[in-house]
């Protein structure tokens, strides 16, 4: 029978490196979310939920928009809607550059990791933040990520995939979560110690998106929307 030995064995960060490999995924979000313009989606995938950084640039032009990243069409789609919806708004979120001079300006959105296609509607809410975050200079909180599809009158609706994009975010070291509210019904599928880790927002619009992503010195927002009720 073998005896324990003479001192306490420590598993420590560098121990458990040795043993189990590098980490699959790096903390970056501090370094790459410093700047405006650039804020983190949460995508799904054959192999689980990841993150997925959104980058854009403006520059002097024609009124342009180039789409980079091996995106499929509908993710093409999500992300001219979500240009067109800060377009239609951009006085009442104070952003005077983009809504005098944006026919003088080309804008680059690229979803990086450009080997690895992409495709879905589930973009729409990161492209708005990064968008507005590019044209009003403040940058995304560094400890969200966000995933939802939105429409033209900048209503949130619901993304598959939300327990593997959760597990991706927390994997990643992210700690807040903004998400459609009618996605509130598929938290119970979060194992309990990754959700009490977590704070969710549950947003029903565009404006319940901004006011989480940025920090308290951007100001809150109150763009109304319209409450559609069928009468079939």
């Amino acid at each position: 029978m073998a005896h324990p030995p003479d001192t306490p064995i420590v598993i420590d960060e560098t121990a458990l490196e040795d043993i189990l490999g590098p980490p699959m995924y790096y903390n970056e979000m501090s370094e790459r979310l410093a700047q405006p313009g650039v804020a983190v989606g949460l995508a799904w995938t054959e192999n689980g939920g990841q993150i997925m950084f959104v980058e854009a640039l403006s520059m002097a032009g024609e009124g342009q928009l180039t789409l980079t990243g091996q995106l499929g069409d509908i993710m093409k789609e999500s992300a001219t809607l979500a240009l067109n919806w800060v377009r239609s708004h951009a006085k009442k979120l104070g952003l005077e550059t983009f809504s005098v001079d944006r026919k003088n300006i080309d804008l680059h959105i690229h979803f990086p990791a450009g080997a690895v296609g992409k495709d879905g509607p589930s973009a729409g809410v990161t492209v708005v933040c990064v968008l507005v975050s590019l044209f009003s200079g403040h940058a995304v909180r560094s400890d969200t990520a966000m995933t939802g599809e939105i429409t033209l009158r900048g209503l949130v609706l619901p993304v598959g995939g939300i327990k593997e994009k959760v597990l991706a975010a927390h994997r990643a070291g992210i700690r807040r979560i903004i998400m459609p509210k009618k996605n509130e019904k598929d938290l119970h599928e979060i194992p309990v110690n990754v959700k009490n880790q977590l704070s969710f927002i549950l947003a029903q619009n565009v404006t319940d998106v901004l006011n989480a992503a940025f920090d308290d010195d951007f100001p809150k927002l109150t763009i109304p929307f319209l409450q559609v009720q069928s009468k079939l």
